[in-house]
């Protein structure tokens, strides 16, 4: 790509928000990079300079930051609107057992079936499955332990939903004393 009447900085940020807007997916950081030619810090900065503007005009879209990667998304203000003209049909909520199940994966990630009935105290397969189904949790690979257990975690979708850049963004959990693992092969067979 030839870069040399980019001496404005702003020709950046349309080239990052036409990118942002065609790809529909969250975009690595590295390789919008790569795309304008620029290095890591300068491109993140164009990118928050962007981020920053429509935020302030207040625009029907946003950029949003999901851990390295960047994504072009409709205002939640107008979510409304935009059910109504795609006829969209309001999802269901997540039920009680849904969301404490996803708390369990979100916060001890990345976990077994095993691990969240543990936890719950109940046969989290279903509600697994339907998180799922609804994009929050996805497979994160198989546990070396007998029986090779899949693990999950949440993903991009997950940070989305919940409006937050990265899981380090979760509140805090106070846990009890007795909940405290410090052997690191009881972590392990706990995930079992």
């Amino acid at each position: 790509m030839n870069t040399e009447n980019f001496n404005d900085i702003s020709e950046y940020e349309k080239i990052c928000e036409a990118v942002l807007f065609a790809s529909g997916d969250p975009i690595e950081l590295v390789r919008l990079a790569e795309v304008m030619e620029l290095g890591i810090s300068e491109t993140e900065r164009i990118v928050e300079n962007l981020k920053e503007r429509i935020d302030r005009e207040e625009r029907g879209i946003k950029i949003v930051r999901l851990e390295d990667s960047y994504q072009m998304c409709s205002s939640e203000k107008y979510a409304p609107y935009i059910k109504a003209a795609l006829e969209i049909k309001r999802g269901a909520a997540l039920s009680q057992a849904a969301l404490e199940t996803l708390a369990v994966i979100a916060y001890n990630q990345p976990v077994t079936k095993a691990f969240a009935d543990q936890v719950r105290g109940v046969d989290c397969g279903g509600v697994i499955n339907t998180l799922v189904e609804r994009g929050l949790v996805e497979e994160a690979g198989r546990l070396e332990a007998p029986g090779r257990p899949i693990t999950y975690r949440t993903t991009e979708n997950f940070l989305r939903c919940f409006s937050i850049e990265s899981l380090g963004q979760l509140p805090s959990v106070d846990y009890d004393a007795d909940t405290e693992i410090d052997n690191e092969e009881e972590k392990q067979m706990r995930l079992i």
